[in-house]
């Protein structure tokens, strides 16, 4: 035997990751750029950014509602790194909780109207702690098949019994409630805005199921809710009025708050004891001051937002009607949410459509399994309240010059 046949049967632990390797090597042989390989070079806004040396229009972020270069949120990020310096070097538990981290907590307990909350590292983190600590052996965590991959990380760190039901379907979420014991503790878990399609949960008739069923409680991601939707801008939960039906709201400050870090806000009498007990919170390093400051001076912005908000759905309403009248296959019928999702046939027309508008400068995420449903192989588009209506307009002209170019649309 060869050597070359030797090392061919060779297997190691990077084996099963082959077939993938072999895929993206033929994707970028045919000259594509790597979609995941992107450098932005310079940042100039929230909507605009030089890449590859060519100014380019952002509708690829989650920076909702532009927050990353206000001036106040930066002044308060530079105030603390003077202050408190780079880092905190240890646990909340221990040497990690500065003064930053009790106004960034008090800013999300005013903002949410709760009397506890928990700021985690990230919002990956806050789904991971939060649904693990709660829901552990012998009880249920009942989910949405399309949950983020967090809250599916959080089941099975807790290793509770994972129970789908079909995405934003009431029937079988109520029907699937009804099949577990009446005595077993359940956790449900629903996400007020889905981060694929930018589609919205029926929650009123989702929570009406649920409470038909015993020992349930309820936890609502409002990552991509957060700032955008509601009277005070808490998310989808609070717009269709369920706000006190809900047990649990988590969150992200890498969304509209525009930094990073991840939350969980309560009313539960008993909230508290989490912070001893729930293992991603204990056992990680906490926060930069910088970091909670910038984000603590956002979020009380937020709470004045009305007129951001109002843009942002003029965006994104301007943006899913442009794209609907030149023929693309949107991922919802309606303008839901800020995220817009245009499904493209396989995923070399969505590629060749990526990277056409990355040429013709506009940057915009490109999403395949199993990020997506198996099949589906989309361009998300993440509006911010910044993008002038000119800016719109651009992008729409940028989609039609890509679209017939790649046969995507006549």
């Amino acid at each position: 035997m060869t050597d070359a046949a030797i090392a061919t049967e060779t297997r190691d632990l990077f084996s099963k990751f082959d077939p993938l390797i072999n895929e993206r090597e033929a994707l970028l042989a045919t000259g594509v750029r790597d979609p995941y390989a992107i450098v932005m070079d310079q940042v100039l806004s929230p909507t605009r950014a030089i890449i590859k040396g060519k100014e380019t229009i952002l509708l690829g972020t989650y920076n909702y509602m532009g927050m990353t270069f206000d001036p106040e949120v930066v002044a308060a990020g530079k105030k603390a790194l003077d202050e408190f310096g780079a880092g905190t070097t240890g646990s909340r538990v221990l040497n990690g909780t500065y003064q930053g981290h009790k106004e960034v907590e008090d800013a999300l307990k005013e903002f949410y109207g709760t009397s506890g909350a928990m700021v985690f590292s990230t919002g990956y983190q806050a789904n991971l702690g939060i649904i693990s600590t709660l829901a552990g052996k012998g009880d249920y965590v009942v989910l949405d098949a399309d949950s983020h991959a967090s809250i599916y990380d959080g089941c099975a760190m807790g290793n509770a019994e994972i129970v789908r039901f079909r995405h934003n379907s009431v029937e079988d979420l109520d029907k699937r409630l009804g099949r577990l014991p009446a005595d077993a503790l359940k956790l449900v878990v629903l996400e007020g805005v889905y981060s694929m399609l930018g589609d919205v949960a029926p929650l009123p008739e989702m929570v009406a199921a649920i409470r038909k069923h015993p020992n349930c409680m309820i936890l609502c991601d409002e990552a991509h809710g957060m700032g955008f939707f509601g009277p005070n801008g808490r998310g989808a939960y609070e717009e269709q009025g369920v706000e006190g039906e809900i047990d649990f709201v988590v969150g992200t400050f890498s969304k509209s708050v525009g930094t990073v870090g991840g939350f969980c806000v309560s009313n539960h009498p008993k909230f508290e004891i989490l912070r001893l007990v729930c293992r991603p919170y204990v056992f990680t390093a906490s926060l930069p001051p910088s970091v909670v400051a910038t984000a603590a001076t956002s979020i009380r912005k937020l709470m004045h937002a009305g007129e951001k908000r109002a843009h942002l759905w003029k965006n994104s309403q301007r943006l899913h009607q442009g794209l609907t009248d030149l023929g693309f296959k949107l991922g919802s019928a309606t303008p839901q949410s800020a995220i817009i999702a245009v499904i493209l046939t396989d995923q070399m027309q969505a590629v060749a459509m990526w990277q056409t508008l990355l040429e013709l400068g506009l940057y915009v995420n490109m999403a395949r399994p199993p990020a997506t449903p198996a099949g589906t192989f989309l361009l998300r588009c993440s509006l911010c309240a910044e993008h002038s209506d000119e800016q719109v307009e651009q992008i729409i002209a940028m989609f039609e010059t890509a679209g017939k170019a790649t046969g995507a649309i006549n």
